[in-house]
């Protein structure tokens, strides 16, 4: 989580858009690292920065969406020791303007983006296992 450059391995977005370009400013890791995409019209454009990192229990990342639609969100994980592994909680939230209402008259965001996070929860559980078995 804390390291951007590897979000790419178990992101649910990266496989939308394998070909979107990615750019990485600041720290390597950690509070401040930046991590920007431009892509198809899947996965849009904007930027994520880690804004509070606290290893083995919290990140928090501002989101910045600038394609299709204009939006700023707060995205959070949140680890918790659970026997011999970890539980990871995963929630974002931000203010609706007025198209994001119109839009939520039709379309159930849980819904949409739930899948999506359960999608990532479990690459990052693969990944995160690999990764401990080395």
């Amino acid at each position: 989580m804390n390291d951007l450059h590897k979000w790419q391995a178990w992101s649910p977005w990266a496989k939308l858009d394998p070909d979107a370009k990615q750019t990485y400013e600041g720290p390597g890791e950690g509070t401040g690292a930046v991590f920007r995409w431009a892509g198809n019209d899947r996965i849009g454009e904007g930027a994520m920065t880690i804004t509070d990192s606290r290893p083995a229990e919290l990140v928090t990342f501002r989101l910045d969406f600038l394609k299709p639609f204009a939006a700023t969100n707060i995205a959070e994980f949140t680890f918790k020791p659970d026997g011999s592994g970890t539980l990871v909680a995963w929630s974002m939230t931000g203010k609706r303007n007025l198209m994001f209402k119109a839009i939520c008259l039709f379309m159930n965001m849980d819904k949409m983006v739930g899948g999506q996070f359960e999608q990532g929860l479990a690459g990052l559980a693969l990944v995160s296992t690999a990764e401990a078995g080395k």
